[in-house]
């Protein structure tokens, strides 16, 4: 149950994007397309996710026998999120070279994407165990990409409306965010 507990709090009340708002530099710049965005979620999605075992496996058994994890698990953690970072832009580059060509310069910045840190962080700190740490990470790069998802299907809709000059583009883009993270507030009383 606890697991279960954590998978919705990680997708709907804490979400990366329209709770915490961490991570919005690709939400704005990646979901004008669906296509794009679906690229970027499961790239976020896969790093999250192998970058909460990996992070939980340093600072378990690198961190805390040396007694560093008050000061060095910041910089433990960059390391392995760029590591896996570099070697999804490889991927992708080699299986999809239009899907990297469309991400741009978005998929190098997931490296210093404060959510992908962000849900390593909160796994150190909840103390949670490794299926925990799993499913969080997991479950956030979820809601991630829903996120950016419903975002894009925003977008794409607004591109073919007749939107005042003023509001084109990214005052709409941000309008429509805010629209999205007050229904998610509406999780926040649920029972994380």
């Amino acid at each position: 149950m606890n697991l279960l507990m954590i998978a919705i709090a990680a997708i709907f009340i804490n979400n990366f994007i329209l709770v915490q708002f961490l991570g919005l530099c690709p939400f704005f710049g990646v979901s004008k397309k669906t296509s794009s965005a679906i690229g970027m979620g499961l790239s976020v999605t896969f790093v999250m996710a192998a970058a909460s075992l990996i992070t939980w496996l340093v600072n378990r058994y690198l961190l805390i026998p040396f007694g560093l994890e008050k000061y060095m698990y910041i910089v433990a953690f960059i390391l392995v999120i760029a590591a896996f970072v570099q070697l999804i832009e490889m991927v992708i580059k080699k299986l999809n070279p239009s899907m990297y060509k469309s991400m741009g310069i978005y998929l190098p910045l997931i490296t210093t994407n404060c959510a992908v840190l962000g849900v390593a962080t909160i796994n150190k700190f909840n103390a949670y165990s490794l299926p925990e740490s799993l499913v969080n990470g997991l479950c956030s790069g979820i809601g991630f990409t829903l996120a950016l998802l419903m975002m894009s299907g925003v977008r794409e809709r607004l591109e073919l409306s007749d939107i005042p000059a003023s509001f084109r583009n990214i005052p709409v883009a941000f309008l429509s965010a805010m629209l999205m993270a007050m229904s998610f507030a509406g999780f926040g009383g649920m029972v994380p």
